[in-house]
């Protein structure tokens, strides 16, 4: 599994950097990030790209994503 750390980070890097895994051919991926926007627009990104998607968030802002195909 791929894993992505994109804390911190504003659109539209995170999409770059997962669309990069996502092109690599990469059937698991796991992001982690804190951006509400990123977080909405990574799970548009995947959904589109075929990807579902499992969020997870805490309580703190922070949120993950585990997309496989």
């Amino acid at each position: 599994m791929e894993k992505i750390d994109v804390r911190g980070l504003s659109c539209p890097m995170p999409v770059i950097k997962v669309k990069k895994i996502i092109d690599q051919g990469s059937k698991e991926i796991l992001v982690t990030g804190t951006s509400q926007v990123s977080k909405e627009n990574v799970s548009k990104l995947a959904l589109s790209q075929g990807y579902k998607l499992d969020i997870k968030v805490d309580g703190k802002d922070e949120w993950e994503i585990e997309l496989t195909k």
